[in-house]
């Protein structure tokens, strides 16, 4: 069995380790998981974040579930375990693109085969999520302001990736190009992954880089400190309508009254054409606890009403443009998004 080894998934051939993703910057920890229960647990509490990086580790534990079943793995065999990994997170659509690939994978073969089979496949989306950051990042460098600094919300860099990331992957090859003067993070309440992962991550790179409180992006726009905002996403309709971390949508809004470009970074695997747009989308309601406290400090009345919505959908008129590993679509819609999806399919290998 392969060994792969990334900055937050570690495949073992016969575990997935994770790296708890929580517990960053304070501490550096790692889980070790060998079954698909376990896998889904770790999705659902956000050991693992990032929506590449969910697809990964649910490849991953449909392998484990079938290293268990042995000699008896087949497909119907598998059923539970893609069921509770579908069912660990239901907002972003990677996690579903990469159990659709291991779905076929699986669909005609049988015990050792079949683990190999499926071995094989994950490893490969693991692998290939590397080099699409890459090359998306290589397409949304000119996209960034010459000069400027860029205001970006959430992770999406290696710990949200197979490596290297989607739009902070951007930023950090805008940066190596000399392209930018550096980056501003918001802190994005509740899971603070820009104030705990996003920093840590640009500061291990030495990329300069303020971290804010989300409700600053406005202020800082309105004194002409920030040239742009990029996100990455969650789900991306037929439209260009994008799902992202709570927050995206406010802060599409502020750029275009400031008129700044606003741009999406995500691979192909994110766009879900089978939803005309973003009204579709189901949006992950989270446990209150999470905004009325961080880890053991109370902030809030513990019986205080809470509405605690993992994502929001940022409209595509409000896009500037979508980049992914095979170009960028500007200004999207319907039409563009369906040309780009054709001509990534006719460029598949």
């Amino acid at each position: 069995m392969s060994e792969i080894r990334s900055p937050a998934l570690h495949w073992q051939g016969d575990a997935l380790a994770l790296l708890d993703q929580r517990l960053l910057p304070a501490e550096t920890h790692w889980h070790r998981y060998d079954d698909a229960d376990g896998v889904a647990q770790a999705i659902r509490d956000m050991v693992v974040r990032g929506a590449p990086a969910i697809g990964i580790a649910a490849a991953y534990g449909i392998v484990l579930a079938a290293r268990q079943l042995g000699d008896n793995a087949d497909p119907d065999r598998l059923r539970p375990a893609f069921a509770t990994l579908a069912a660990s997170r239901p907002t972003a659509v990677n996690l579903f693109w990469a159990l659709d690939r291991m779905r076929e994978a699986a669909a005609t073969l049988q015990g050792q085969a079949l683990i190999q089979a499926l071995d094989d496949t994950a490893c490969r989306i693991h692998q290939d999520d590397l080099a699409m950051n890459q090359r998306l990042a290589a397409f949304g460098v000119g996209l960034l302001p010459e000069g400027g600094v860029i205001y970006t919300h959430c992770n999406t860099g290696a710990l949200a990736t197979g490596g290297h990331g989607t739009a902070l992957g951007v930023i950090r090859s805008a940066w190596a190009a000399g392209r930018i003067r550096g980056v501003i993070a918001g802190e994005t309440r509740p899971w603070l992954q820009g104030s705990r992962l996003t920093s840590w991550e640009l500061m291990q790179d030495r990329i300069p880089v303020t971290l804010v409180v989300d409700s600053a992006a406005g202020h800082l726009m309105q004194r002409g400190q920030v040239q742009a905002v990029i996100v990455g996403a969650d789900r991306i309709t037929a439209n260009g309508d994008t799902a992202n971390k709570i927050g995206t949508y406010a802060l599409a809004v502020l750029a275009r009254h400031h008129g700044l470009p606003f741009i999406v970074a995500a691979p192909c695997s994110t766009i879900d054409p089978a939803r005309a747009d973003g009204h579709s989308i189901e949006i992950e309601e989270r446990d209150g606890a999470e905004v009325r406290r961080i880890r053991e400090q109370q902030l809030a009345p513990h019986d205080v009403e809470v509405a605690n919505p993992a994502f929001d959908v940022t409209p595509a008129a409000l896009i500037t443009a979508i980049v992914t590993e095979h170009g960028v679509i500007p200004a999207p819609d319907t039409d563009k998004m369906a040309a780009h999806l054709r001509y990534a399919e006719s460029t598949h290998d």
